[in-house]
């Protein structure tokens, strides 16, 4: 599945993707904010987009004009998510390279995803969640139209062994189709 907004293509991860996901991944503002280790080499990439980015409705965020991602994002059904318990539900998650910080990429490709997983998957609810201090990953929920939903406090995210504490927050159909105007 390729899905596009006015400025990105979302698309399936694919093993010479490699290079370009350690560029950005390899930083400490990326991954610890969201819970993984940061990529210690492109084999370590490698490794991540079979094991974990070759997941069904998981995207490379990409330039539209360019091949090349600059960032990622997922949707998680059902009893896929660690957050979502129905099979109506699903969880996003997302991260973008540091150097495209602050252009509203995220948010746009947050939107595309929420539409995909309301009107062609027919999802109910879709939930998202972000750490305390990522500020970044709040802001994106709020320019979404996501609520706060809960806070789970002493998480523990195995991957880098540390215990933190996780608001979550989400959005229903009929507030995502008041908030798109359908």
């Amino acid at each position: 599945m390729i899905l596009r907004t006015d400025r990105l293509v979302l698309r399936p991860w694919e093993e010479k993707d490699a290079q370009a996901l350690y560029q950005y991944a390899k930083s400490p503002d990326i991954g610890p904010h969201a819970g993984w280790p940061v990529h210690t080499d492109i084999e370590n990439s490698r490794q991540v987009i079979r094991d974990v980015l070759s997941a069904e409705e998981t995207y490379a965020v990409v330039w539209k004009g360019d091949d090349s991602p600059i960032g990622s994002i997922g949707l998680k059904i059902g009893k896929k998510s660690s957050i979502a318990s129905g099979d109506a539900e699903g969880e996003i998650g997302y991260w973008l390279g540091v150097p495209y910080w602050g252009q509203g990429l995220i948010p746009e490709a947050v939107r595309e995803l929420m539409r995909h997983g309301f009107e062609e998957l027919g999802l109910k609810t879709l939930w998202c969640g972000y750490f305390d201090g990522n500020e970044k990953s709040r802001r994106v929920q709020e320019k979404c139209g996501f609520q706060y939903h809960h806070t789970e406090k002493d998480k523990e995210l195995p991957l880098i062994n540390e215990v933190r504490t996780e608001h979550v927050t989400c959005i229903t159909k009929e507030q995502w189709q008041k908030r798109a105007g359908k």
